[in-house]
């Protein structure tokens, strides 16, 4: 049996977008619908930063700089005042839709998923960001979700969570442009929960948080469930590799959706939570923004 233990009880209504710095040994992460931003060290005190608008990912740029994905763009955050300036508008005049997944490709362009608040059929779209230029790679998207790349940068992954489908596309590994035509990786229709967030670690294995299914499962390149490893809470929503050597998964989770008799039978949803399995991970390159 896998051990899990909580790595922070602060309750996020919606948990998403962790992300490890190596620098400050310290996980990032979002309870979106709140607009908060937690850092918290592996071995330290969590801190909350208030961010004033729904955000969802975060990228470093540098020791000084860090890009967070927001409901109206790209914003650059200073590290040490927490000032944050608008860098690139992504749906800025459409207040119906945010952000959501997003992740860097090994290059450092920036992949940027949105979404309905309200997850209307269709209404966001997937984004590719790099040293300034802003292109839609996919539209149609319900709730974009599992972005993520192999070390080489020659495939990413994504899915629409609402069709039930991990989808896999060739991508270049200069630019982090997709250079082929999406195909099936999973079929998760039939199984229980939905696919949520995902990383890759350096054996091409793909770790996937089950919004849902209270599991985390670990897909080979091929496809092939490998494992499923358990989870305290129904709603994991998106796996990162942290510490030192990147071998170990923290997993963020959400109570979203849920009525208070749901949340008392769920008492852990919205706390993020260490996973101690040796995992082959690597760390988030750094995003180019210009």
């Amino acid at each position: 049996m896998s051990e899990v233990s909580v790595f922070s009880d602060h309750i996020c209504q919606l948990g998403e977008g962790p992300s490890y710095d190596p620098a400050s040994d310290a996980l990032f992460w979002f309870d979106i619908v709140n607009g908060k931003l937690l850092e918290k060290p592996l071995t330290g005190a969590l801190k909350i930063h208030e961010l004033g608008q729904m955000a969802s990912a975060i990228a470093i740029i540098d020791d000084q700089r860090q890009l967070i994905a927001t409901e109206t763009g790209l914003f650059v955050r200073d590290v040490a005042t927490g000032a944050m300036t608008l860098h690139t508008p992504i749906e800025a005049d459409n207040p119906l839709t945010r952000s959501n997944d997003s992740r860097v490709h090994p290059c450092g362009a920036f992949w940027v998923g949105t979404m309905a608040k309200d997850e209307s059929k269709g209404a966001g779209a997937i984004y590719w960001f790099f040293r300034g230029e802003l292109r839609r790679l996919f539209s149609d998207i319900t709730v974009s979700n599992s972005i993520c790349f192999s070390q080489d940068g020659t495939i990413a992954y994504y899915t629409d969570t609402a069709t039930g489908l991990l989808m896999r596309v060739a991508c270049d590994p200069a630019t982090g442009l997709p250079v082929g035509v999406p195909k099936v990786f999973v079929d998760h229709r039939s199984s229980k929960g939905y696919v949520d967030g995902s990383v890759v670690d350096r054996d091409g294995v793909l770790w996937n948080a089950v919004w849902g299914g209270a599991a985390v499962k670990a897909y080979s390149p091929d496809g092939a469930l490998l494992r499923e490893i358990p989870m305290p809470v129904t709603q994991a929503s998106c796996p990162a590799f942290v510490g030192a050597k990147a071998d170990r998964l923290a997993v963020t989770s959400a109570w979203k959706g849920k009525d208070d008799k749901q949340r008392k039978l769920d008492p852990q949803a919205g706390m993020t939570f260490l996973i101690d399995i040796p995992v082959n991970g690597r760390f988030e390159p750094r995003v180019l923004i210009a």
